[in-house]
C-alpha cells in the first residue's frame, strides 16, 4: 500500500528500491507538520538531567562541543547564529514522539535507535559528516539546506571534536521545508544548516551494530551463561629443561577446555533478543510509588489501556520474549497477546490475558516497565 510518507511508493517498494541504497527525498512527507516539540521546549529538555543532549557551536572556523545538562542562561548566552543544540532519545520523554516513530514501523523494531530533536538559528549545523547507520531527516519548523555526496572519502578533519569531513563535494542540494524528509542509508556524507531562524530537525535513527560489537557483547553474555566445570590439574607433570616455555601437555589441557564453550541457535537468539532490549546506561525506571495489589491490576486492565513506558523496549522471537535485557519463555496463548504488544506498544483493555501473561504484565508494572491508563 502506498503512503504519503514516502512520497506515494508502498513500503515494499522502499525497502526494495532505496533502503541502504539510494537517498529518497520526500516534498509533504507530513503535511503541515510543525513536530511535537518548540524551540523553548526542546531547550527545558536540553536542561533535564536525565536527557542526553549537546551543543555544538562554529566560530572562526573552529568546532566546539559541550554536553549538557544545561541551563537555561547556557542558552541565552549564545549567538544569534551558528550554533546547534541536540537532544536524543526524545521519545523517552514524550507519547507524541513515540507516536511518530509508529509511522516508520515498516522498519522493525528491532532496528530502531531513537528520535534526536536538533534546534538551530540560521546557519547552525554540525558540519559535513557521514552516519553509521540509517536515518530519515525530518523537517520541523524553519527551513534547513542539505547537501549530500556518494562520495568514498571519508578522511576527517584532525584533531576536531566532531566526525568532520576534511574534502566534502556535495553532489546534490535541497532546501526543506517544513513536513519534508530525507532518507539518507549508512555512509552517504551530508552537511544540513538552518536555513533561518528556529529550525528544528527530527532525526529517526536505526541502528546497526558492527560484527564486532556483536561479537564482543556475545562472548560478555557467554561469560554471564556458561560454565565449565573442573580445574587445570597435572599430577604427571614432568621435568621441563625450559621453565620459561608453555608445554605442549599445558596447551592441550587448555584448548580442550576452551573447547567446552558451545552455543547454537537458540543461545544466540536469546543473546540478540537480550542485547537489543538492554537499555542505554543513562535509562532508568521508575516503580511505582503505590502500586496496585496484583488483583486490583488485573482490574484495571480490564477496565484500561496498558502501554509500554516510554523508555522500554520489547521485542519477541519465538517462545522467548524479551523486555529491558531481561528474557521470559511463555507458553502460546501468553505469546500471542504480549506479542501484539511488542508489536503496537500499547493494548487495549480486554484483551483476555491467561495467568502467564498477568503474572508478567504485573512483573513488569512493579519494575515501572510498562503504564496504566483508564479508558475515557
Amino acid at each position: 500500500m502506498k503512503t504519503g510518507l514516502l512520497g506515494g511508493i508502498s513500503p515494499k517498494n522502499f525497502l526494495r528500491d532505496y533502503w541502504q541504497k539510494k537517498p529518497l527525498l520526500v516534498r509533504g512527507a507530513l503535511p503541515g507538520f510543525q513536530g511535537p516539540l518548540t524551540p523553548g521546549g526542546l531547550i527545558d529538555l536540553a536542561c533535564c538531567e536525565d536527557a542526553q543532549s549537546r551543543l555544538i557551536t562554529q566560530k572562526n572556523g573552529k568546532w566546539e562541543v559541550r554536553h549538557g545538562p544545561f541551563t537555561a542562561r547556557n542558552i541565552s548566552r549564545l549567538p544569534k547564529k551558528h550554533w546547534t543544540l541536540l537532544v536524543q532519545d526524545v521519545n523517552h520523554f514524550l507519547p507524541e514522539a513515540r507516536e511518530l516513530l509508529l509511522q516508520f514501523n515498516f522498519i522493525p523494531h528491532a532496528r530502531l535507535d531513537d528520535l534526536m530533536v536538533s534546534y538551530a538559528p540560521e546557519g547552525g549545523g554540525v558540519g559535513p559528516h557521514f552516519d553509521s547507520y540509517d536515518v530519515f531527516l525530518l523537517q520541523g519548523t524553519g527551513r534547513r539546506h542539505w547537501q549530500i555526496s556518494a562520495q568514498q572519502d571519508k578522511k576527517l578533519v584532525m584533531n576536531a571534536p566532531l566526525k568532520i569531513l576534511r574534502d566534502f563535494r556535495p553532489e546534490q542540494e535541497w532546501v526543506l521545508e517544513p513536513g519534508d524528509m530525507l532518507y539518507l542509508p549508512p555512509g552517504y556524507a551530508h552537511n544540513g544548516v538552518a536555513a533561518d531562524g528556529h529550525c528544528m530537525t527530527y532525526s529517526v535513527g536505526f541502528r546497526a551494530p558492527t560484527y564486532q560489537e556483536l561479537a564482543t557483547q556475545f562472548l560478555i553474555y557467554l561469560q554471564d551463561n556458561s560454565e565449565i566445570e573442573g580445574m587445570y590439574h597435572d599430577p604427571d607433570i614432568r621435568l621441563q629443561s625450559r621453565p620459561g616455555h608453555i608445554s605442549a601437555d599445558m596447551l592441550h589441557q587448555a584448548v580442550m577446555a576452551l573447547d567446552k564453550i558451545k552455543w547454537d541457535r537458540a543461545e544466540v537468539e536469546r543473546f540478540l533478543g537480550i542485547y537489543l532490549t538492554e537499555p542505554k546506561p543513562h535509562v532508568f525506571f521508575t516503580p511505582p510509588l503505590h502500586p496496585l495489589t496484583q488483583q486490583e491490576f488485573a482490574c484495571q486492565l480490564e477496565k484500561g489501556k496498558l502501554q509500554l513506558n516510554l523508555r522500554s523496549r520489547m521485542l519477541c522471537s519465538g517462545k522467548y520474549i524479551f523486555v529491558n535485557g531481561e528474557l521470559s519463555e511463555v507458553g502460546s496463548t501468553a505469546r500471542t497477546v504480549l506479542g501484539k504488544l511488542a508489536d503496537y506498544l500499547a493494548l487495549p483493555g480486554g484483551e483476555g490475558f491467561d495467568d502467564e501473561a498477568l503474572e508478567l504484565l504485573y512483573q513488569w508494572y512493579l519494575y515501572g516497565y510498562i503504564d496504566l491508563s483508564r479508558t475515557k
